[in-house]
């Protein structure tokens, strides 16, 4: 009897163990998949903002997969250390140019608005005589090598400002130019300083020595047509105002300065409600100054869009790729915290959120980033298309420092390498293809729209914001220039001056940085989609 009871308790207290096994494994395993189902809810609101941001771009036969993996792994690195390099860090700007359309509200007080401009004691000789007009003594074996086989001695010249380095300044010096076109675009130019400044001060401001071939007569000639021309995209600075200065854009990086409000809100507003080819009654999703739309999602405005032309579509998309790109910026560059003596940068997912995810922006989040690649295709073929221009033996990105310059061209060309092998570029040419009065008629227009929108940025409360803006703006407005100048690159010399198509620095130097803008929002993204799947 005892045995059985034994038995019987050994059963039930079996039993027991087991049910509690068995419900205590349930329970757990119902918390284990609350838990992977709570992840997993989270994780899919972390990746909203790029749940939608994949295949095939609208107006391109490009995928957005493969910019990513051409970008990250091909291009960026590349573009950063060229960016980097003498020749391009330092940017002549005037910054101090009033607003065309609307009174000076003030500037941005906050300290993080200001720019360092750099010291014109900093500016190596090479690059500082363009001010003084040294187009043909930069010319070369086709120009000072006439002056030298001709056993003709110069005439002399006080000497000039030569460089100082100080700690944390790597060569440090700025652009400048007398159009600037000479330093960037003859090769062989003056190996020593004495030659330079022997030249410019025999041939000050604008002569043309007598020595010159006629060759380079006559480019002079057609560089003088070309800075009537109306070629220009944008509203380019007169860089002999006294009130341009160089400015170090290493020392004065792209990030979030706390400008923000009605003054910031006008500009965008200005530059997408008057200069979109689109009417007033109708708003941009998500416009903070339009008037209540109610409920409505922005499908309205789409519809719109999506009725225009072409060119007026590419318009609005590179506009909005451009103001993508820089809210990327502001936030993978935010203002973290700020102490004594210590201030602190970082990516802010909050903000990125605001800006870019479906369910906060009604869906305008993922047709703002989708804009940024496609505005990343217009400047990336715009460097195929330019390479040939710069490839030529005539041609030289000058500083004064011969190796710095050597090295500088040959990263820039496998940087054009590296563009001309990407499969998928955009075609220009379905642009502007109508009959050939309309298509002058609206190309004409598409630039002066485009030309506004670079004055507007003058208009800009914040002088860091101002300088990012119009540079990144010359950048698109050059690289534009490019697109719709395929014949007269092609027609290019390869052993003389060009004529028909030319490219000041600042122009250049614009173009390279509003490309490694563009290249470095790509990248962002890459550390916003891992910062948000570390985060789950």
């Amino acid at each position: 009897m005892i045995n059985i009871t034994l038995r019987g308790g050994g059963l039930a207290l079996f039993m027991f163990l087991l049910g509690s096994d068995f419900v205590l494994g349930w329970l757990n395993n119902i918390k284990s998949s609350t838990q992977q189902s709570q992840r997993s809810i989270t994780s899919s609101s972390d990746q909203s903002c790029f749940c939608h941001l994949t295949g095939v771009l609208d107006d391109c036969f490009c995928d957005i997969e493969s910019i990513d993996v051409f970008n990250n792994f091909k291009i960026y690195p590349k573009i950063q250390k060229l960016i980097e390099r003498d020749f391009f860090r330092y940017y002549k700007v005037n910054l101090k140019r009033p607003c065309p359309f609307w009174p000076d509200d003030g500037h941005c007080s906050i300290k993080d608005c200001q720019v360092e401009p750099c010291p014109e004691s900093k500016v190596p000789v090479g690059i500082k005589a363009g001010n003084y007009n040294k187009e043909y003594c930069l010319m070369g074996d086709r120009g000072l090598q006439s002056k030298r086989t001709g056993n003709q001695k110069p005439d002399a010249a006080p000497k000039g400002e030569t460089d100082t380095e100080e700690p944390g300044h790597h060569n440090a010096h700025c652009a400048s130019s007398f159009n600037e076109k000479d330093s960037a675009m003859y090769s062989q130019a003056a190996n020593t300083v004495k030659q330079i400044e022997d030249c410019v001060q025999a041939n000050q401001l604008g002569a043309i020595n007598s020595t010159l071939s006629n060759q380079s007569k006559e480019a002079f000639v057609d560089w003088a047509r070309h800075d009537d021309a109306k070629d220009h995209f944008c509203e380019l600075d007169d860089e002999t105002s006294p009130d341009a200065e160089y400015v170090d854009l290493l020392f004065n990086p792209e990030r979030y300065t706390g400008y923000k409000g009605p003054s910031a809100w006008r500009v965008w507003n200005s530059i997408y409600e008057e200069n979109c080819f689109k009417p007033r009654s109708v708003y941009r999703p998500l416009n903070p100054l339009a008037p209540s739309r109610g409920d409505d999602d922005g499908e309205g405005f789409y519809n719109w869009l999506e009725g225009l032309c072409l060119e007026k579509r590419v318009f609005y998309r590179l506009i909005s790729g451009l103001h993508t790109s820089i809210n990327i910026h502001l936030c993978a560059k935010y203002l973290i915290q700020e102490g004594w003596g210590k201030t602190t940068w970082g990516t802010n997912m909050k903000e990125f959120r605001h800006r870019f995810d479906p369910v906060e922006t009604k869906g305008e989040g993922t047709r703002r980033l989708k804009n940024l690649y496609f505005l990343y295709l217009i400047e990336l073929r715009a460097l195929s298309k330019v390479a040939p221009y710069f490839e030529r033996t005539i041609v030289d990105l000058y500083t004064g420092n011969t190796e710095e310059d050597a090295a500088t061209k040959e990263l820039l060309l496998q940087v054009f390498n590296e563009t001309k092998a990407f499969p998928m570029h955009f075609d220009e040419k379905s642009m502007f293809a109508g009959g050939k009065t309309e298509a002058k008629i609206l190309m004409e227009e598409f630039r002066l729209h485009f030309k506004n929108i670079s004055r507007i940025m003058d208009c800009v409360g914040c002088s860091k914001c101002r300088l990012w803006g119009k540079l990144q703006t010359q950048g698109l407005g050059t690289a534009l220039k490019i697109l719709f100048s395929e014949k007269q690159i092609k027609n290019l010399s390869e052993n003389s001056p060009s004529k028909g198509f030319q490219l000041t620095r600042q122009e250049i130097v614009a173009l390279l940085n509003a490309f490694g803008r563009l290249s470095t929002s790509i990248k962002e993204l890459q550390n916003f989609r891992t910062l948000l799947q570390d985060n789950r």
